[in-house]
This record gives structure tokens, C-alpha cells and sequence, in this order.
């Protein structure tokens, strides 16, 4: 074992450029679903395990064999939360917010899943989401993954994803379709992958998914889930799809898009890219209709969508918009603290400042390049004895004598 600390497998430290990234994301996501009426709301980073245990399925991957779960020191069972969505519900229900119907809600935060690091994938990353509560109606389909693919487009990364789409039915469409899939699949049972083998018994949609050459060769003539739905499910699809026309949003219907999580129903859907290997979700998301009642509330309907904010940064080109910045030079130790009154002055009117900890000048000139400062104050003791301290222009290297009272005036007018 390496005795150097260092991070665990699967998480990464988040130093200044990368948090710019980050933070533009959820910037740009607040921005984007706060225009869609979504108001942010926050909920722990762990639960007790039953909310995850109870909605996401038992034997779902991610409970089977992702989850970080513990006992606390009361003997309480806890996981991180491996997403979103179900802390968001239990939080309705927990608040007593059932009857602020329709409930829009957006989140960000850390997630935690016990997966094979790769790109893209970590086991701790970053989601931003938006949840839709208490509309059953399509216009909730087409209002979120329009939302979606806004964000994506404002991203510059429209042309490198696409929009897959399907129909999971009702419970009762999608009983009867893989009491029918299994059958199929049984016939198969010494071809398919050995990570099919374990679905069948336990999750056999899934197999639907599988990225085994031999697998896909059987699924390719395995029942058609949408041939299973009924009239009722089938209009909603089609009502989806028409809205989606509507606003020129372009979607591929997948009929193997099944999605991960046991409380998905009816509309489900992806933002897909083939820039980031086997990962190639970007946003996914669906309905669950039926996931607040599973969870001891009120039946009602809901959809939503999650999103990796590493992903997004790796597709992204985000460039940073640096704030101008003024560099404060003390010449000599005696004049120090008349350049922190100065810089103090600059920081109070919102303009960022810094003054180098030591050095000579030379050196002090050097640090205010490192930190792309745009000019440089300099006081030294003639400044002193004259009222006035020198403005240096660090790109062009010009420079003028401005007097003390009118600096903080004049670094404002020539930073508009």
C-alpha cells in the first residue's frame, strides 16, 4: 500500500479551474430551469436506507451493488445517496409539502456509487437535476426534456449528443411484456452474457441494455416492448412525440432505452453522445408516477431528469471570463500598510485586488503576471512624498502617476 495520502479511488479533488467549470454548470442549469419555473432545494447527502432500498428496487444494480451503505453509531442503516430523485420525494413527504402541487424542484450535489472508475464515471460525482411533481399530463414530458435540451444547446453540446426516447408502459403493460421476455430469453439461457445470466433472474429489462455483442445479437429479435402497450399508454407516447415536433426538438425512439431504476413508468429518456466511450449518457431521466406512493405519500405523478456535471464539463468548452484584476506593490516594508488600506478600498468597491506577501520589486511584478493582473499599483516612498502612486498597465507596460485620492476613481473608470 502507497503511504502518500492521496484521494480515494474514484474521486477526484476539485482545484480553481475545475470548479470554474463546475460552477458555470450549475450556474447555467439555475439559470436555464429557474426560467422554467424550477426553484433550487437541497437534501442530505445520505438517507436512511429504506428510501433508497424501496424505490430504486431491490434488485436493482445500484442497490445490489453500488451502494455505500453503514450503520451510524445508533444502529441506523444508512447509504449516501446514489441520486436525486428519491431524496427529493421523501422530502416532499417529510415537509408536508404535498399540497404545493405542481412542485418544481432543481438540486446539485454529490452522488456516491460504488462503480469500476472509468471517464465519466466516478464514485463520487456530481449531479444537477430538476424534478416535475403533480401533472400527469404530457405537456410535464415535453416542458422537461425541452428544459434539457436547452441546457445542452446553451452548452455547445447539441451536436455532439442526440435525444433517445421510449415508452415503459403502465406496471401492468410491462408485466405482462417481461413475463414474455424472459420466456424468450430462457431459450438463450447458455449464450447470453454472464452478467445477463444474474439479470434474468433478477432485473431481466436490463438485458435489454447490455453492450455484449452476444447479447445484442439475441435482443435483436426479442419482443418489442411498445407492442405491449396499451391504448391509453400509447396515445401519452404519442402526445410526447408530437410536442417534441412541435418545438423542433429532434429524438430517436429506442426501444431498448429501459433505464436503470424500478420506478420509472411510461416516458423515459436520454441525451446521448459516443465522445465518452461506454458512458454515453449525458441527461437521463423519465416518469415515475407511481414512486411517491411506493414511498408512503399521495399517489402522484411525476418526471424528471439528472444530469453528470462531469460529463458536461468534459464535452463543454467553457472558456473562463477572468475579472480584471489589480495588483497592489508596496517598494519597501514601511509602506505596507498604506497598500493595504488601498487594497482593502479596491476589495470594498468590488474590484479584485491583491498585494504580494514579500519580495522586491522585481519579483512583487512577477507574481502580478502570475496572477494575470491587469495592472499594478505601485508605492514606494517618493509616491509617498509626492501624494501619488504609480498605475502600471502590465500588458502594454505603460504607466501614469495618479494622486492617492483619485486611484480608486481612476482603476474603476479604466476597468469599464
Amino acid at each position: 500500500m502507497n503511504n502518500k495520502l492521496q484521494a480515494v479511488r474514484g474521486t477526484h479533488d476539485h482545484l480553481h479551474d475545475l470548479m470554474y467549470n463546475y460552477n458555470y454548470i450549475i450556474n447555467k442549469v439555475s439559470t436555464i430551469s429557474s426560467n422554467y419555473g424550477f426553484k433550487q432545494m437541497a437534501t442530505p447527502i445520505f438517507e436512511f436506507s429504506k428510501v433508497f432500498k424501496k424505490t430504486l428496487g431491490e434488485n436493482s444494480d445500484i442497490v445490489t451493488k453500488e451502494m455505500y451503505t453503514f450503520l451510524d453509531k445508533g444502529e441506523e442503516e444508512i447509504t449516501l445517496r446514489p441520486e436525486g430523485t428519491a431524496g427529493i420525494v421523501r422530502a416532499i413527504i417529510s415537509n408536508g409539502l404535498i399540497q404545493e402541487m405542481p412542485f418544481k424542484a432543481f438540486y446539485h450535489g454529490p452522488m456516491f456509487r460504488y462503480e469500476r472508475p472509468q471517464k465519466g464515471r466516478l464514485r463520487q460525482f456530481h449531479q444537477v437535476g430538476i424534478e416535475l411533481l403533480g401533472v400527469e399530463k404530457e405537456q410535464a414530458d415535453i416542458e422537461v426534456i425541452a428544459c434539457a435540451n436547452q441546457v445542452l444547446r446553451e452548452l455547445n453540446i447539441t451536436k455532439s449528443s442526440e435525444l433517445h426516447v421510449n415508452s415503459l408502459g403502465n406496471i401492468h403493460d410491462r408485466k405482462i411484456y417481461t413475463e414474455d421476455l424472459v420466456k424468450y430469453l430462457n431459450n438463450y439461457k447458455n449464450k447470453l452474457s454472464k452478467e445477463s445470466l444474474i439479470r434474468l433472474d433478477k432485473n431481466p429489462l436490463r438485458i435489454l441494455d447490455s453492450k455484449s455483442d452476444d447479447d445484442i445479437a439475441i435482443i435483436k429479435n426479442a419482443p418489442k416492448l411498445r407492442d405491449y402497450l396499451d391504448s391509453s399508454s400509447k396515445d401519452s407516447f404519442k402526445r410526447v412525440l408530437e410536442g417534441l415536433d412541435n418545438l423542433h426538438i429532434k429524438y430517436i425512439i429506442n426501444d431498448k432505452l429501459v433505464r436503470g431504476l424500478d420506478y420509472y413508468n411510461n416516458t423515459t429518456f436520454e441525451f446521448i453522445t459516443d465522445k465518452l466511450g461506454a458512458q454515453s449518457a449525458i441527461i437521463a431521466g423519465g416518469r415515475y408516477d407511481k414512486l411517491m406512493k411506493q414511498m408512503g405519500g399521495p399517489d402522484t405523478p411525476g418526471i424528471g431528469w439528472a444530469a453528470g456535471i462531469e460529463r458536461l464539463i468534459l464535452l463543454s468548452s467553457i472558456k473562463e471570463i477572468k475579472k480584471k484584476h489589480i495588483a497592489i506593490i508596496p517598494v519597501g516594508e514601511e509602506n505596507n500598510n498604506i497598500c493595504i488600506n488601498l487594497t482593502q478600498k479596491l476589495r470594498n468597491q468590488n474590484i479584485p485586488a491583491d498585494m504580494a506577501y514579500s519580495g522586491n520589486l522585481k519579483k512583487r511584478l512577477k507574481n502580478a503576471n502570475k496572477l494575470s493582473s491587469n495592472f499594478a499599483i505601485i508605492i514606494g516612498t517618493d509616491e509617498i512624498n509626492n501624494n501619488n502612486a504609480i498605475v502600471r498597465n502590465l500588458e502594454t507596460g505603460e504607466q501614469e502617476f495618479i494622486n492617492f485620492e483619485d486611484i480608486v476613481k481612476h482603476i474603476e473608470r479604466i476597468l469599464l
